[in-house]
């Protein structure tokens, strides 16, 4: 019942540098590092999955089968990403996690209504990190069955 988690792409959409840091280590602390590629905020996250600008190739940016989202970024925050990605039948099925500092009601209701596949709010210590990073994982990668690029296109 498990996904070959060895072909799963993640796709981090997080403003700050220490937490991309943190979240990719953490990733590979808890053995989930999978390919792994960073942008920097909603509107960089659109262009990867849509291949404009920089990610125009599709071998160097390839569709992640697991988004890990944070909410406050600059330029266009987690939440329009959301809503687009969400409201995109291309991009739809791509699971979407939101990894956020916040624990406010409103930010939880408002990306559930949006779509997100699970809301997370991040553990203080790098530990804590790790120790949900891994859970979700195995969720994500071994429990869940999760479409593969050519069914998600069809």
């Amino acid at each position: 019942m498990s996904n070959d988690s060895s072909t799963i792409h993640i796709l981090l959409a997080e403003d700050d540098p220490d937490d991309r840091l943190l979240t990719r280590r953490a990733l590979e602390k808890s053995r989930l590092a999978n390919t792994i590629q960073t942008v920097e905020d909603g509107e960089e996250l659109m262009e990867y999955l849509r291949h404009e600008g920089e990610y125009a190739d599709p071998e160097s940016a390839p569709r992640p089968g697991l988004i890990l989202l944070d909410l406050n970024m600059p330029r266009m925050d987690g939440r329009e990403a959301l809503k687009k990605i969400k409201s995109d039948a291309e991009l739809r099925r791509i699971p979407v996690i939101v990894l956020t500092t916040s624990e406010a009601e409103q930010d939880i209701l408002q990306s559930y209504d949006l779509g997100v596949n699970a809301f997370v709010t991040k553990p203080v210590t790098f530990d804590d990190l790790a120790t949900a990073l891994q859970a979700l994982g195995d969720f994500w990668f071994e429990i869940v069955k999760l479409p593969h690029e050519r069914q998600a296109d069809a």
